[in-house]
């Protein structure tokens, strides 16, 4: 059997190319101020880049030509690491969905609390997953499970308008809301 089929290496990103590592006779060159310098030869561009004791580094190479940047290669790769962690985040939109659970044995003051919490999250206009969570033998007790949760939704206070009706999953009920707007 084939050693590494079992082994799968996780893809490494390319790094950019930089200074004489970059193959295109032309370049659209930007300069560390973000001014477009126009389409020049790449010697010419390693020039300048060399003059300000900076780097070339091709930003994007698959334009004609590539584009790019006079910069510190070092600054470049943090930035560049740096921003994708938060793209994540970004991608997904504004609205994020947030989870309040509650318990069937929850107590009247407890579920105050959380349905304040489901207020915070209502009022920042995220989408609000409630969930009613059963253990055990509280399984039994399906029906007085969707009354709660639709007790709790009375403790709202924030405009909503429940995305989908109340659905059921083999460990208890879930609702989803978002806000009024």
């Amino acid at each position: 059997m084939h050693k590494g089929f079992w082994t799968k290496k996780p893809q490494q990103e390319k790094k950019p190319r930089a200074n004489l590592q970059i193959k295109a006779p032309q370049l659209r060159v930007i300069d560390e101020k973000g001014e477009q310098l126009g389409i020049l030869d790449t010697p010419a561009a390693l020039k300048i880049a060399h003059e300000k004791d900076l780097d070339l580094i091709e930003i994007n190479p698959q334009t004609s030509p590539p584009i790019a940047k006079i910069m510190d290669y070092g600054k470049y790769m943090y930035q560049k690491e740096k921003g994708g962690k938060g793209v994540k985040s970004k991608k997904t939109g504004s609205q994020e969905t947030k989870t309040v659970r509650i318990g069937l044995k929850t107590g009247e003051h407890d579920l105050r609390v959380k349905s304040s919490l489901a207020d915070k999250f209502l009022e920042k206009n995220n989408k609000v997953r409630l969930e009613i969570f059963l253990r055990g033998r509280e399984k039994a007790f399906r029906s007085m499970a969707r009354e709660k949760l639709n007790f709790f939704l009375s403790y709202i206070t924030q405009p909503h308008i429940m995305e989908e009706a109340i659905k059921s999953t083999p460990t208890g009920f879930t609702l989803m809301i978002r806000p009024e707007k």
